[in-house]
């Protein structure tokens, strides 16, 4: 019951960002290149991203920072005087990239946002067997939750998901779905996926 529930509401979720998207476009716009996170260590960060999830590293540049104007709040939003100590951009497998900056600021706060939080966030990686997925972060200590979960019923049926955590506590998921979605048959858009990135 609680699956069909999750279902139902991918279902509104996905149908009101399909009419989102039948809306007008920023000119020129292709894709999603990039998800920015700011981390705590630039070290364990990388470290975590490429010898435990399998991204590469592409490049590294920084610092920035403005000791005399507002270029930050300008540039960013963030406090005139925060600091970009270094930014370090990976790729990970066929999909989008992940940028991830180190910042110091005056008015720096550490969220540990849950999913349930209003501008907390997650980031999916597409695997090809998520069982196999979850004992290879328990081999390497990585905290695991419920799952290996299949979804079976509503649009979502056909995918099988399991989230886990990095060491700071940023939120990702494995996920799954070899035989495509329900939703897929009759559907005038479907969702990119790794698995087939022309499609």
């Amino acid at each position: 019951m609680k699956i069909a529930i999750a279902s139902t509401i991918f279902a509104i979720g996905l149908s009101g960002s399909m009419a989102a998207a039948s809306a007008d476009s920023m000119p020129g716009m292709r894709g999603h290149d990039h998800t920015g996170i700011t981390v705590p260590d630039m070290k364990q960060a990388v470290d975590f991203f490429t010898e435990v999830v399998g991204c590469k590293k592409a490049m590294s540049f920084g610092p920035f920072s403005d000791d005399k104007g507002t270029f930050m709040q300008d540039l960013a939003g963030v406090d005139p005087k925060a600091v970009i100590e270094q930014i370090t951009q990976l790729r990970c497998g066929y999909g989008s990239n992940i940028e991830l900056f180190k910042y110091t600021a005056p008015d720096q706060r550490d969220l540990h946002a849950k999913n349930s939080d209003i501008g907390g966030f997650h980031i999916a990686f597409y695997v090809d067997d998520v069982a196999a997925v979850k004992a290879y972060l328990q081999a390497k200590g990585v905290p695991t939750r419920l799952g290996p979960l299949p979804v079976k019923e509503g649009p979502a049926a056909g995918q099988t998901i399991i989230y886990f955590q990095a060491p700071w506590g940023l939120q990702l998921e494995a996920i799954s779905y070899p035989d495509g979605m329900a939703y897929e048959k009759g559907a005038d858009t479907v969702l990119w996926s790794p698995k087939e990135p022309a499609k």
